[in-house]
């Protein structure tokens, strides 16, 4: 499945692009590639969580969990000048276009594309960001959140988007279920967002 966005080195060939996108209020221009997650524009999942959410304020460190080629990352930078990002993702090809999307929006200082293996495991967020890859399985899926989740600073808020097709709502009770409490905050055009939340 090497050809896949969720592979570590997708083998089609990398043919790029660019996408254009105003997010908060900002316009991006995005460089994009085959192999990548939705590499021919911005996913309607990750635009419902952008419209739905505010941009969040002031500092601390934030995640982007399967963060593709930097929508999410980039946006998080660029709306709070104090806070640093980690970009994480399996997907080399996309942690590079990540890195450099960061840098012409220039945020590239505090966004950090990174392997998930390869991410510090000692690193505490205060927000967590993430439309999750729900087609790599659930069984996958549950395994990569409670990965990541317990990650999360004390206090700490996960935001989440997933289709109402996809599972978003067991999914949801299972978040609540894992100690993690978790409620709707937006539904639009099919999708939920999840704000789940550490104690």
């Amino acid at each position: 499945m090497s050809g896949h966005y969720f592979s570590a080195e997708p083998d089609v060939p990398e043919r790029r692009g660019t996408v254009e996108a105003t997010i908060w209020g900002r316009a991006f221009t995005f460089t994009t590639a085959t192999g990548t997650f939705s590499h021919t524009g911005l996913d309607p999942a990750t635009a419902v969580l952008f419209r739905s959410v505010e941009p969040p304020t002031g500092g601390g460190r934030f995640l982007d969990l399967g963060c593709g080629w930097g929508p999410i990352a980039v946006a998080l930078a660029a709306a709070c000048p104090q806070a640093r990002v980690d970009a994480v993702d399996v997907n080399r090809r996309a942690l590079r276009l990540c890195a450099e999307n960061a840098a012409t929006a220039g945020v590239g200082d505090r966004v950090t594309p990174v392997a998930a293996e390869q991410a510090d495991p000692d690193a505490r967020y205060d927000q967590l960001w993430s439309n999750p890859p729900i087609r790599i399985g659930k069984e996958a899926l549950h395994a990569l959140l409670l990965d990541w989740l317990p990650r999360l600073a004390p206090g700490g808020v996960a935001r989440l988007v997933v289709g109402r097709n996809l599972g978003a709502d067991p999914l949801q009770t299972w978040l609540t279920g894992q100690g993690y409490p978790c409620e709707r905050t937006a539904s639009a055009k099919g999708f939920r967002v999840l704000t789940a939340r550490r104690g």
